[in-house]
């Protein structure tokens, strides 16, 4: 059964336009690789408590194997998500944008965005891990196609975790797609971001809303004015949001933290506080931690599962990839992060409401 937004005015667009924390939703198992649903949805209630804006389900934090048919749980694990987000927002309705990962060649693709539709979800984050070989004719035909489905929020995911390298020509004509909203750049890599930015002025498109995607520099991203040039006019684009991992964690902070980012806009101000870089240093070392940059993010969906254990949200750090497991070292050094980084960490607020939300 499908689900509606809770405010009868939502408009996505002017919801992504305004700026959101979008957690990558995790996926919590049982030892058996079975979904726990309890702290699935638990998770899930976690977010909306926390404040955040939307969450995204079947994403890569999610764990891409839920779309294999075999497994069986793309439609159950984002109809829990859909069902769960609906019934936290009752008591207090507010804009939440809900995005659908989608994942595979074009007939997949297509499958899978009338099921997020039916559920109630407002567009799709497009993966392009499929299209590794194909060329830029070949994967805008395909984006092109499923924008006729169902809204787009692109997609820049690095190699490292199963991404391609875009250029700044495919990013340019990506953005003349009119049903575009967003796009999440998470290229790990400052030209290709900036290569986006740049392609978006270019087209005119100051209606797609841009979200840091990159985990290892989200502070960055979030105060950087990017001057750019667009039918002989100079002004500056900005990151307005954030759709990551490392959101699926400590979210209760993130959204004090792009709160205060969006205040500072707001008066004005043009000198960024020092003590935001130092902060933005602090959150990329921690997510060093979580995602095993050491280890070439293999322990990464573990990484932000243990720190959920450690809080109590999740029982353990299961994926379906059986070989998937921290690294030597990985789950000590994330014991030793609520110490290190006090600042980031919303230990307090998870233990206050936690034994709720697992009800």
């Amino acid at each position: 059964m499908g689900v509606s937004d809770a405010t009868p005015a939502f408009s996505m667009r002017g919801a992504l336009q305004s700026g959101l924390v979008i957690p990558a939703h995790p996926l919590a198992l049982t030892p058996s690789r079975t979904m726990d649903e309890a702290h699935q949805r638990a998770l899930t209630r976690y977010y909306v408590a926390a404040g955040a804006g939307g969450i995204a389900v079947g994403v890569h934090t999610t764990g891409f194997p839920i779309h294999d048919d075999k497994i069986g749980l793309y439609r159950p694990v984002l109809e829990l998500a859909a069902e769960t987000a609906t019934a936290a927002l009752a008591s207090s309705p507010r804009p939440f944008v809900r995005v659908a990962g989608l994942l595979g060649d074009t007939a997949q693709a297509l499958r899978e965005a009338q099921v997020a539709l039916a559920l109630g979800y407002h567009c799709g984050l497009l993966s392009l891990g499929a299209w590794r070989d194909a060329t830029d004719v070949q994967i805008l035909a395909h984006c092109r196609r499923v924008a006729e489905a169902i809204p787009l929020f692109g997609f820049y995911l690095q190699p490292a975790v199963g991404g391609r390298r875009l250029s700044y020509t495919f990013w340019r004509e990506f953005a003349e797609i009119p049903q575009v909203v967003a796009i999440k750049v998470a290229p790990f890599d400052r030209y290709a971001t900036l290569d986006v930015v740049r392609a978006l002025a270019d087209a005119g498109r100051d209606d797609i809303a841009l979200y840091t995607g990159n985990d290892d520099a989200i502070v960055s991203d979030l105060v950087t004015d990017v001057p750019v040039t667009s039918g002989g006019r100079a002004y500056t684009r900005h990151f307005v949001g954030g759709l990551l991992g490392q959101w699926a964690v400590w979210t209760h902070r993130a959204v004090s933290m792009l709160r205060e980012m969006q205040d500072w806009r707001a008066s004005g101000a043009t000198s960024v506080p020092r003590a935001w870089l130092t902060r933005g240093a602090a959150l990329t070392m921690a997510n060093a931690v979580i995602f095993d940059a050491a280890h070439g993010y293999t322990g990464c969906l573990p990484g932000i599962l243990e720190v959920l254990r450690l809080q109590g949200l999740v029982r353990g750090c299961w994926t379906f990839d059986t070989h998937e497991r921290l690294s030597p070292g990985q789950a000590e050094a994330i014991a030793r992060l609520s110490a290190q980084y006090p600042e980031l960490v919303d230990d307090a607020f998870v233990a206050e409401h936690r034994d709720a939300w697992l009800a």
